[in-house]
């Protein structure tokens, strides 16, 4: 779904037509007494503009006339009233398709991010984050625009001048027959001429996106940048995507440019023509002179009108490339949707069991390989062995971040695959190396194991987690901002913040993703404190690297290419001399397992 320079296509293609149709069922229709009110005021100006244009014969003859100077005073607050009303019209008709237009944005915004979040983990591997932000921010500016263009072209831009030729061929047929052969000659020529500049509005898109992109990876890897000296690279790719952007800017700026000769030269040479054969007739065969000036006033204000009509194909294809680039995502089925009625998961014991499962990222890589596994309940299990096996990947599927190809995971003897997605998920509690926390508060981040939790429950889970302490040492104690993804606290702090967070949310399952393998000697051993507190009475899957983290274990399973190759408590693993006692050889060497404590308590 990366953004991709389209193929040059003809300005109306029938993707282009089903495009326009689509945003208007799925848009226009939901606001479809605000665009008929818009194009019923924009009429009203399309109107005064015209009559306006009429008024001017009579005026001008009056001048001539002295004897009508009277009538000339009555005409004069007319055309005041006219314009007034031309005014007050256009103010309401702008803020009633402004209204509308947030609406839609709005209500796109909250479509594509609701998407979102139905999609699978798999759906963000190979997508950048600052590319979905570019079609939330972006994509819903052209549906609107879109529609409001469709709207003022029919209520103001068409009205206008199909009233203003009413007026030109009621004032000077001949004349306005001359006037009106050149529009199909700028017409052609300013759709060739936008219709060039389409791509170059693709590329501006995906330039946008690549700053985007550099800026967020400069702020948040900041410390790599740095510490590698990476200024100059980032720099690069800033000046890169800046200047692509500049580039296809310029292009446009050039291509929309250049239909201002375009049109004003015909239309000069209309005017041109129209003021010579008028002013001939005049002299010669003693026309009309206020015909004449209310037909060249009459032209002159279908001049601008004109050029927005031929503008539109840019405008519509400006629009339709921005909505195809929020479709892109929410024409992509969900993967987490599920069908209505599903029960609800009820956890009797917390025995979990994996049965021949099968998954893989990528076709020619499969990552689970029929694998058999049983989790006891109220015990803690842990998954070891190689990076690449599959250990991660098993707490992904139980969570159902992804669906396995084949095989069974059973909860209580309830299939996951088959209960309601929100319950199983608020069964379980997840805790991994790479916290996440969220802009806002210690206190906030804490809370979101539980939204509404009291504060009395809050600081509870944080004194299980061993947090109570750090926190309150800082100034503004609970209410201290963590800072963008908890920069402003330590890896130990974040990972008791964490750890707060999931005691919070009082799961009977937890998962255990290689918490304190990012962590020293001290903050290891304080947040062992708060995982040995968090698995009490729960069954819990730990993923390690660091075995002398989970030596204490009920049960360990070591993970091989996809399979579980050996299973048991440490004492016995060591005994065998498998796969896993030379695992623990290869970290500790010969006779470390003493390592354990003789003592140590197991989980109940």
């Amino acid at each position: 779904m990366n953004m991709k320079e389209p193929k040059q296509r003809k300005p109306w293609n029938r993707e282009t037509v089903e495009m326009l149709r689509r945003l208007f069922q799925e848009h226009g229709r939901k606001h479809i007494r605000s665009y008929l009110l818009a194009m019923a005021l924009l009429g009203v100006g399309a109107a005064a503009t015209a009559y306006s244009a009429y008024m001017l014969k009579p005026v001008l003859n009056g001048i001539i006339d002295g004897d009508k100077f009277r009538d000339l005073r009555s005409m004069a607050w007319l055309v005041f009233g006219l314009f007034v009303l031309r005014g007050v019209v256009t103010f309401l008709a702008t803020i009633t398709l402004a209204r509308g237009g947030n609406a839609i944005i709005a209500n796109a915004q909250r479509r594509l991010f609701d998407h979102l979040l139905q999609q699978d983990m798999r759906f963000f591997h190979d997508r950048h984050s600052s590319d979905f932000i570019t079609r939330l921010v972006y994509a819903p500016n052209g549906i609107r625009d879109t529609m409001q263009a469709m709207v003022t072209t029919a209520g103001r831009d068409i009205l206008t001048v199909v009233g203003l030729i009413i007026v030109m061929f009621l004032q000077e047929p001949v004349l306005a027959l001359i006037a009106i052969a050149t529009m199909p000659v700028a017409a052609l020529l300013l759709t060739q001429t936008v219709g060039r500049i389409r791509k170059f509005v693709i590329r501006g898109y995906a330039g946008a996106t690549q700053i985007m992109q550099t800026m967020q990876e400069t702020v948040q890897g900041a410390r790599i940048v740095k510490s590698f000296n990476l200024e100059d690279e980032m720099r690069g790719r800033m000046k890169r995507a800046v200047r692509e952007v500049e580039r296809s800017s310029n292009r446009v700026s050039t291509g929309l440019a250049m239909s201002g000769p375009i049109a004003d030269a015909l239309a000069g040479l209309a005017i041109g023509a129209v003021i010579f054969y008028g002013s001939w007739r005049i002299t010669l065969y003693n026309a009309d002179p206020g015909s004449f000036f209310s037909f060249v006033a009459a032209l002159l204000m279908a001049y601008e009108p004109a050029k927005r009509l031929a503008r539109l194909r840019l405008q519509l294809q400006n629009g339709v490339s921005s909505a195809s680039m929020m479709y892109e995502v929410l024409d992509h089925p969900a993967a987490e949707t599920q069908a209505p009625g599903l029960p609800a998961l009820e956890i009797r014991q917390g025995r979990i069991n994996f049965t021949g499962l099968r998954f893989r990222y990528r076709d020619d890589e499969p990552v689970l390989d029929g694998l058999d596994l049983l989790a006891e309940p109220n015990m803690t299990t842990a998954l070891v062995g190689p990076s690449g096996g599959g250990k991660s990947t098993v707490l992904a599927l139980l969570q159902r971040f992804y669906n396995p190809e084949a095989g069974t995971i059973e909860i209580d003897g309830q299939d996951v695959s088959k209960v309601d997605l929100a319950s199983l998920r608020s069964k379980i509690a997840f805790v991994s190396q790479d916290v996440y926390l969220f802009r806002g508060t210690i206190r906030d981040n804490i809370a979101l194991g539980r939204p509404g939790a009291s504060d009395e429950d809050i600081f509870e889970a944080a004194r299980k987690a061993h947090a109570h302490q750090f926190i309150t040492e800082f100034s503004t104690g609970y209410d201290t901002s963590v800072g963008e993804q908890g920069a402003q606290l330590s890896g130990g702090q974040k990972q008791r913040i964490a750890i707060a967070r999931a005691i919070l949310k009082n799961a009977p399952i937890i998962l255990l993703d290689e918490p304190t393998a990012a962590l020293d000697s001290e903050s290891e051993r304080e947040v062992q404190k708060a995982l040995d507190d968090l698995r009490q009475g729960r069954t819990t899957l730990v993923v390690a690297h660091r075995l002398q983290t989970i030596i204490n274990a009920d049960c360990i399973f070591v993970i091989e290419k996809g399979r579980a190759v050996e299973f048991g408590a440490h004492d016995d693993l060591i005994r065998r001399g498998g796969t896993y006692s030379n695992f623990f050889a290869s970290q500790f060497g010969e006779g470390a397992e003493s390592l354990k404590a003789p003592d140590a308590p197991k989980s109940p």
